[in-house]
């Protein structure tokens, strides 16, 4: 029997070559697997529905999941996952030096509805005692003054949230004095040479353990999803998917633990290893619907309060009841 020929899209990731270079094979499946970045998987993912498997944003795939007509459904795989604590860029003669500091503040962002953007700013009300109404909110591309709101939102009352001036970047009003700061998964040019520019939390790996600590969530970004219409053609492929990423999962924790050799071009890794292990545990990056539960709902939370999804969304319906739960002997 000839195997099932399939277009899978994800990012280029330790936890993803095991698929595309053959170490793990999917039961069935006979895998085109193309690598992009975020920005332009997501777009033709949602845009244009470009490939059969892909890996999507959290938050888009959540807004999306409110429609019955929304083409996609989804395995706990979290392709993605991060403290986004080092993405609150501040200048420093804005004057903040602790969450509260960002009342009455001005920041950027690319997009209100990107999934980091719904982590913090859900964490800084829920858990600093921020709320996202008492920042003053710019929206623009961080280097392309062109980049829109992928997804069209309503913004909750009471929310000030103004487009960026026609033809300026977040980069270029950061580097101005504009704006006092800026939310993003990636810094302004120049962040390591600017005396001007820090971070919200300098002790980013305290901040992170702190909040880990307390709550027990290390955020989800990316979810992996299927086409509705190839899963009710093969149903069995939701499970095959999330145990063939799985497998991929730990070929590559399994490499990144052996020490005899640094796996990565990165100096400190050990230390860093060290670090998670002692700090949040040995099993940390997981896959699967039950352990990762609390997570979602917290998720989940922050996106219907931030007015992204029009009801508040189950956790159970947002992925295929075949990859929620396994076999065992």
């Amino acid at each position: 029997m000839s195997k099932l020929n399939l277009t899978i899209a994800t990012g280029n990731y330790d936890r993803t070559r095991p698929i595309s270079d053959g170490r793990v094979n999917i039961e069935g499946v006979d895998p085109n697997h193309l690598f992009f970045s975020p920005e332009e998987m997501f777009y033709r993912a949602f845009r244009f529905q470009s490939f059969d498997v892909c890996e999507l944003s959290f938050s888009s795939y959540c807004v999306g999941a409110c429609n019955p007509d929304f083409p996609y459904t989804a395995v706990p795989v979290f392709l993605s996952r991060a403290f986004r604590h080092a993405a609150i860029f501040t200048r420093n003669d804005a004057n903040i030096d602790k969450p509260s500091d960002l009342k009455g503040k001005t920041l950027g962002v690319t997009e209100y509805q990107l999934t980091a953007n719904v982590w913090l700013r859900g964490i800084l009300e829920d858990y600093y005692g921020v709320p996202q109404t008492d920042i003053h909110w710019i929206r623009g591309g961080l280097f392309d003054p062109k980049r829109p709101e992928k997804i069209k939102v309503q913004l909750p009352d009471g929310l000030d949230y103004r487009e960026a001036p026609e033809g300026t970047t977040l980069n270029d009003l950061m580097a101005s004095g504009k704006i006092d700061g800026l939310i993003g998964p990636r810094p302004p040019k120049d962040f390591y040479t600017n005396p001007n520019y820090g971070r919200l939390f300098p002790d980013t790996f305290g901040a992170v353990a702190e909040y880990y600590q307390n709550t027990q969530i290390f955020p989800i970004m990316h979810v992996l999803g299927i086409k509705k219409e190839i899963v009710d053609q093969y149903p069995w492929l939701p499970a095959s998917l999330y145990k063939a990423f799985d497998e991929a999962r730990k070929v590559a924790l399994e490499a990144i633990l052996d020490t005899s050799a640094s796996k990565m071009t990165m100096p400190l890794l050990d230390e860093q290893i060290d670090f998670v292990r002692k700090e949040l545990g040995p099993e940390l990056w997981t896959y699967g619907f039950q352990n990762n539960r609390h997570v979602i709902d917290k998720f989940l939370d922050y996106h219907h309060h931030q007015r992204l999804s029009s009801r508040r969304l189950d956790a159970e319906e947002l992925f295929h009841p075949s990859s929620m739960e396994s076999y065992s002997l």
